[in-house]
């Protein structure tokens, strides 16, 4: 997002949270609500563009708003969806993102709340890695023929009680409302949303075989010294890793693997 919608939606994070920080607010219903009024907007084009009319005056499109959701939300969330109908959007679409970027972040907070978002981020990443090493599921998955419901059902197959159930809200409410985006790249947006509730970066390592506890504090200690941020680890094994690590931060690879050092070496003396 650019300009006034990225305004937009960091003044909604911060309601959101000023929100949630109340014991009485049930994170998850509320997450709930705002996914039902997303994929309301993202299917009704014309109703969006209405509530995102610079023309039109924020109280007037406020008040449209409630009058549309009348009693179907709760209070908490009628408050969070006249905020951001009264913001300016640069974009149409950008409303629907927020909305979607909310209700995330909403769930998130739940499993914050109830001390499993760590168990949240590391499911994402293994539900990540495990679509990407298998082309069944994740054609059955992106199957645009599939209906909604058949998906939600195999998701259920997947996880239900094998994964913490705003893990399974997550992944469902991508795998069956997409929006244009990849399964990979959802994947990946969610997980950096999971590490942002913590105010961490997410540090992808891949190793040749699986690295001990106190190997894994001393990298991430050094990670975080390096970044001046706690750093949340997504291990990986990768046995074509003959030894060391590799970590990946955002765009940034360290390679210490010596596979990496042998292509580095072979291609020196090729130039």
């Amino acid at each position: 997002m650019n300009g006034a919608s990225r305004e937009a939606l960091a003044a909604a994070r911060e309601r959101l949270d000023a929100l949630t920080d109340a014991t009485s607010v049930d994170a998850s219903a509320l997450a709930g609500e705002l996914a039902s009024v997303t994929a309301l907007l993202d299917r009704e084009v014309s109703l969006r563009r209405v509530l995102t009319d610079p023309a039109q005056s924020g109280e007037a499109k406020a008040a449209l708003a409630a009058r549309l959701l009348g009693d179907r939300i709760s209070g908490p969330a009628a408050d969070l969806v006249a905020g951001l109908v009264r913001s300016r959007w640069s974009q149409s679409r950008d409303l629907v993102d927020a909305l979607e970027e909310l209700a995330n972040i909403a769930d998130l907070t739940a499993a914050q709340k109830a001390g499993t978002l760590d168990d949240v981020e590391d499911e994402l990443f293994r539900f990540g890695r495990i679509v990407s090493s298998s082309t069944e599921l994740r054609a059955a998955l992106t199957d645009r023929k599939a209906t909604a419901a058949a998906k939600g059902e195999l998701l259920r197959s997947l996880l239900a009680r094998r994964a913490d159930a705003a893990t399974e809200r997550l992944v469902t409410r991508l795998v069956t409302a997409p929006r244009g985006r990849s399964l990979e790249s959802g994947l990946e947006a969610l997980s950096k949303l999971a590490a942002e509730r913590r105010d961490r970066i997410v540090a992808v390592v891949t190793s040749a075989v699986p690295l001990s506890d106190g190997q894994k504090q001393r990298l991430g200690a050094a990670l975080a010294k390096l970044y001046g941020r706690s750093m949340h680890l997504n291990l990986d094994v990768d046995p074509e890793v003959v030894g060391g690590i590799r970590v990946q931060v955002g765009d940034e690879v360290i390679n210490g693997s010596v596979a990496d050092r042998i292509e580095d070496a072979a291609r020196r003396m090729a130039s």
